[in-house]
């Protein structure tokens, strides 16, 4: 299936005001908080992943571009795969304990979560 383009112009079919000119909707740019007001959550889940067990960190609040980095950072000092989008980032395999400690060696604070 082909991509829809998404529509530049909602609801505007024509103007005939010749001085008119369209709104645009601005992308809000998020500014990421320091590691000391960042309150992250790390926790273990298996749900709707064929039983295999993942590390989430969630709570980050802040640009894509700096979860891509934290999360490059905790995926290479772990040793494994995984993925960071919206606010939440994904390690491959039990790391709650070292992910937890890595964290707070960044002056974030964790706080870990479930048993």
């Amino acid at each position: 299936m082909a991509k829809q383009k998404k529509q530049k112009f909602e609801g505007i079919v024509f103007s005939t005001d010749s001085n008119f000119e369209y709104d645009y909707e601005l992308d809000e740019i998020i500014e990421t908080l320091p590691p000391k007001q960042q309150k992250l959550r790390v926790l273990l889940d298996k749900k709707s992943r064929k039983g295999k067990i993942v590390t989430l960190v969630e709570g980050f609040v802040g640009a894509d571009e700096d979860l891509q980095n934290l999360a490059k950072a905790l995926k290479q000092k772990c040793g494994v795969g995984g993925s960071a989008k919206d606010g939440e980032i994904l390690i491959q395999g039990d790391f709650k304990q070292k992910i937890f400690e890595l964290l707070k060696n960044l002056d974030y604070q964790v706080k870990l979560v479930g048993g």
